[in-house]
């Protein structure tokens, strides 16, 4: 049984996951199956509990260890530097993109014209994004609370910090760096074990927003939820292959054969953190980039790259959001709105859900934060689109960057998308079993 398991392609389990989901949902909605919906909201919301619960180690030790693995790229700190400047560059170059593209779909489509839902004028977010909350938000008062209490830009922040001093210390921190690199496999091993349930957790988070929200809740919200998911396609089917054909000189109809594992997996969990371990494995035995890049580029663009939620998704939103209660935006919100996405699309943190982004949007141009309260009830659906957005710039912009420097792997990226990765995985797995010696 479990061998046959193991020959049906991780996409197919996925795929067969959230086709049942949807049909156990409808059932429970459509029946009133209490229990029904209680148990695929405890599956749902058991396989997120168990990404985020390997969230704080990851971020931490992933950025660590990339920042410190840096002494390990030929060229000295100069590559180093121009490494970086390259990926932050191109982060931001899509990023521009993506919101230009979110704020043209949003002006074509006008959602929130005729939308009269009801507004609570007392309404509040639980969680803000101001620039001064954000700033707060980013330098920790005491690091241990910001571990305790998952704080994950406060994480992030100190990571970086405590990567580079790594990486100036050289050698004398290699003991460190050696600890927070066992730590790292560790805990990407224990995720490993909860991706390879993702088509469990699919059907779980599928089936409960089915029973939850039915079809009812998107009529009045339909042109926003198809704007947002219009938005997100573009970026992700157009601009994207345009980059890698006409940037990256390769085959983007191969890309996406080499990457959609992780790109699926994003869209059914919701998380670019819960993703990374597939998301880095991908980017370097599939599509070709250096390991010692990758380890850079992929757990940073984890934290810091959202095409969908920084991006595509509060542009639109603000535009719905000025429709519904009457605000004419200028042409100066419209460059403020590019701003916010460029420059504060870290405030998302890798984590599910964009709320934080969006407010910082709307408080940016002037908007009321109350208008969150009138699209969170689909948030989730909203999210899963934009994830998938998020984690397939993760991977375009270091392919991007390994072709501008020569050392994108052409015999790897034009290999045939043949095998799985859930597989490979294993099989890397028992080759290092293989690798360790006996013991009497």
């Amino acid at each position: 049984m479990l061998s046959a398991l193991k020959k049906f392609p991780f996409w197919a389990q996925t795929v067969t996951g959230l086709v049942l989901g949807v049909l156990l949902g409808v059932l429970a909605r459509a029946n009133d199956l209490t229990w029904l919906s209680t148990t695929l909201a405890t599956v749902g919301s058991t396989f997120v509990q168990l990404l985020t619960l390997a969230v704080v180690p990851l971020v931490f030790t992933a950025i660590v260890v990339s920042i410190a693995n840096l002494r390990n790229v030929n060229g000295g700190p100069g590559t180093v530097a121009r490494l970086a400047g390259k990926t932050l560059l191109w982060f931001g170059i899509t990023s521009l993109i993506a919101v230009l593209v979110g704020i043209g779909v949003g002006l074509l489509t006008n959602p929130g014209q005729g939308v009269t839902l009801p507004v609570d004028p007392g309404y509040k977010p639980k969680s803000q994004g101001g620039w001064l909350d954000f700033l707060k938000g980013l330098l920790p008062t005491n690091p241990v609370l910001a571990f305790t209490e998952g704080r994950v830009l406060q994480i992030v922040f100190l990571a970086v910090v405590i990567g580079i001093a790594a990486y100036k210390v050289g050698s004398k921190a290699e003991p460190f760096v050696n600890f927070n690199r066992s730590l790292l496999e560790i805990t990407q091993k224990a995720l490993w074990w909860v991706i390879r349930l993702a088509p469990l957790g699919t059907l779980g988070l599928i089936g409960r927003a089915t029973a939850q929200y039915g079809f009812d809740l998107l009529r009045p919200l339909a042109t926003f939820a198809i704007a947002v998911y219009a938005g997100c396609a573009i970026v992700l089917f157009v601009v994207y292959p345009l980059l890698l054909a006409l940037v990256g000189k390769v085959n983007p109809v191969r890309f996406f054969a080499k990457a959609w594992a992780p790109i699926q997996l994003a869209f059914v969990s919701r998380s670019s953190i819960g993703t990374l371990p597939l998301t880095q494995q991908t980017t370097i035995r599939r599509l070709g980039v250096p390991e010692q890049y990758a380890s850079f580029a992929v757990p940073f663009g984890a934290t810091t790259k959202m095409d969908g939620c920084a991006a595509v998704y509060p542009a639109i939103a603000a535009i719905f959001v000025a429709q519904v209660y009457g605000v004419q935006l200028s042409f100066t919100d419209y460059v403020l709105i590019a701003a916010v996405s460029v420059f504060g699309s870290a405030a998302t943190a890798g984590l599910t859900g964009a709320i934080v982004m969006l407010t910082l949007t709307l408080s940016t141009v002037g908007l009321p934060l109350a208008g969150v309260g009138l699209i969170i009830a689909i948030d989730a659906i909203l999210d899963m689109i934009r994830t998938a957005t998020n984690v397939a710039g993760q991977m375009v912009v270091p392919v991007l960057v390994a072709r501008s420097e020569g050392t994108l792997d052409d015999e790897v990226f034009n290999a045939p998308a043949t095998g799985d990765p859930l597989a490979q995985d294993a099989t890397e797995e028992s080759k290092d079993e293989q690798r360790v010696p006996a013991t009497v």
